[in-house]
């Protein structure tokens, strides 16, 4: 606000907590929810459990507060020295005229500081026994429901889905979509855990993901979905990355898998497996029933008179042929269903691929999301100037920035 020039002096002034308000208003509706990367300094632990701490590169400094709330969330304790990415919003400190960053949300940026807040909590949960083998329970042997939990778009899920379809088309898959990187995803991957025990339908539960750095693959590392991973009651394959990578979901899990493909293969049993199984079970059935009437024939033959035993051994032997048929009925059913259920499932994999977003994307098509949550970008107004966002294309994906907005 500035003064009339015929205005007294003094007359339009602003008191210091007019001006600071304004300040305060102007600060907080300019910037929003943002992004800033630094490096800590003077970080401060409470005994409330708030964090006070300065982020700093080579030219500034802020001043951050970060509430018990949003620090009882993360699984990694800051240092001074370390690189870390911050989410917040700016905001004015009127008793002494500063502005500050709330912090929401902190994670370590930089292989460094990642590699020392994961050894850091690995410690931590491995002293509370979190990954001890006596936690760990096998998996069953021939499960008939299997949850997946992964991306609702990767290559994961098309991946588990077509395994599974492979080796055991009889078992039915529940897949439940979460976001598997970014800041939300810790939190989406262990909702999505608890929905599915709550469900109680699946009797296994795939979790994971394609592979990445170990920024991509940082959710896997955060407590909260750890410690879901280590709570669930359903066992969990945990199936995140590639063979070298190794995250603290897959110390909590009962089994780990290299891939999402291996974990397919881990969960479900190939069908000629069953199929061998069974086929032995009915052998052995029929050879027992056979060595049981057997003795009971011997045994009529020496006690009764030969026409009986004559009629007896007749009818055994007829009954013996009712068995063989119902054993080779049992087979053809077998295969039969068998093969009705791999039909069905060809169809429902067909259609899931013909659903796909990606599928369109050979077609010149896009898709447009944003960093670095992934969420889809459908409209010019969801994002604004400066936002970053990455274009997935048939081969390969394009980072940009907005630099503009038409429409």
């Amino acid at each position: 606000m500035r003064a009339h020039p015929d205005a007294a002096p003094g007359a339009d002034a602003l008191t210091v907590s007019e001006i600071t308000a304004q300040l305060k208003e102007l600060i907080t509706s300019s910037f929003g929810v943002l992004w800033v990367t630094g490096e800590v300094s003077n970080f401060r632990r409470q005994a409330s459990g708030h964090w006070y701490f300065t982020l700093k590169d080579a030219g500034a400094q802020l001043r951050c507060v970060m509430w018990r709330s949003s620090t009882a969330r993360l699984s990694f304790l800051p240092q001074d020295g370390m690189q870390v990415l911050a989410r917040g919003s700016l905001d004015l400190y009127e008793a002494y005229g500063q502005h500050q960053l709330m912090v929401s949300y902190l994670q370590p940026a930089g292989i460094g500081a990642l590699q020392q807040a994961f050894e850091q909590l690995k410690a931590r949960l491995a002293e509370e026994g979190l990954f001890d083998n006596a936690r760990k329970r096998p998996l069953p042997r021939w499960p008939e429901v299997v949850g997946v939990i992964t991306s609702g778009t990767g290559a994961a899920v098309r991946d588990i889905i077509t395994v599974i379809g492979r080796r055991m088309p009889t078992t039915r898959i529940i897949v439940r979509p979460a976001i598997v990187q970014g800041a939300e995803a810790a939190a989406d991957v262990a909702a999505a855990i608890d929905e599915l025990n709550r469900h109680g339908e699946a009797d296994v539960l795939i979790v994971g993901r394609g592979g990445g750095s170990l920024e991509d693959l940082w959710a896997f590392n955060e407590e909260h979905l750890v410690r879901a991973v280590a709570g669930s009651k359903i066992p969990v394959v945990s199936a995140v990355g590639h063979e070298i990578d190794f995250t603290l979901a897959d110390f909590a899990a009962d089994v780990r898998a290299p891939t999402p493909s291996a974990a397919a293969e881990i969960v479900v049993p190939d069908q000629a497996e069953i199929r061998a199984y069974v086929t032995g079970m009915l052998g052995e059935m029929v050879s027992g029933m056979r060595d049981r009437v057997n003795r009971s024939v011997d045994q009529v033959r020496r006690t009764w008179s030969a026409d009986v035993a004559r009629r007896l051994v007749t009818r055994v032997d007829r009954m013996s042929q009712d068995i063989d048929r119902l054993v080779e009925t049992a087979g053809i059913r077998f295969e039969r269903l068998v093969r009705q259920r791999r039909n069905a499932f060809g169809k429902a994999a067909a259609r899931l691929d013909a659903l796909s977003p990606l599928k369109i994307l050979g077609r010149g098509y896009a898709v447009c999301e944003r960093e670095p949550d992934g969420t889809l970008i459908t409209s010019a107004t969801d994002v604004d100037v400066k936002d970053r966002f990455r274009v997935r294309l048939h081969r390969g994906i394009i980072l940009g920035k907005v630099e503009g907005r038409l429409g």
